[in-house]
């Protein structure tokens, strides 16, 4: 009895080994080469607008981080596990430093957006086994945070001015009434001098 117990158990043992080495056959690992690039270069980042450029160029933390960003894509992955590392000192840099006048809860948001996103393409890039399509998927979502922060401080400018625009015409509304009434309030006071 125990011969045949112990029979089993070394057949289980033997079939198990072989499946899992079927296995591993059946879903061979990916070996990323180190002259391989990553990431898209002919992603199209937006422009500032000129407005925007004049507020972020007393944000010297932000000139970094879109450089590094916008240079990122296109690198093989020792060169990613560098430009990931920058990428990360220079959002630590952006977010400790936005000026007053940048300071509103959408674009705190993408900030923190974008350094999530650093994060995760650092990490994906200093594991031992790099999944190639998660690889390209993390420099994707990289690309699309810095678009989208980008979008969102020439939104802040754009509203900003439609706000000052209409505060404008609001104030010449306000003092084309005043002189009507002044010019209304003129003539009742000459009618009743001329009775």
């Amino acid at each position: 009895m125990k011969l045949s117990i112990l029979t089993v158990v070394v057949c289980l043992f033997i079939m198990s080994s072989c499946g899992d080495s079927s296995e591993m056959n059946e879903y061979p690992q990916d070996v990323v080469d180190a002259t391989t690039l990553y990431g898209n270069k002919t992603f199209v980042f937006p422009s500032l607008s000129e407005n925007a450029k004049v507020y972020v160029s007393h944000w010297g933390a932000f000139e970094d981080f879109e450089t590094e960003a916008k240079n990122i894509s296109s690198s093989t992955i020792e060169a990613l596990r560098d430009k990931s590392e920058r990428l990360i000192t220079r959002i630590d840099s952006l977010t400790k430093k936005i000026p007053d006048t940048l300071f509103t809860q959408s674009i705190i948001s993408r900030v923190m957006v974008a350094k999530t996103r650093a994060s995760l393409l650092r990490q994906e890039v200093n594991k031992g086994q790099i999944d190639s399509l998660r690889l390209q998927s993390h420099l994707h979502e990289m690309n699309m945070a810095t678009k989208n922060l980008i979008i969102q401080i020439n939104e802040k400018f754009l509203k900003d001015a439609i706000d000052f625009q209409q505060k404008d015409e609001e104030k010449k509304e306000l003092e084309k009434k005043r002189r009507f009434l002044d010019s209304v309030y003129k003539a009742e006071v000459q009618d009743k001098k001329n009775n």
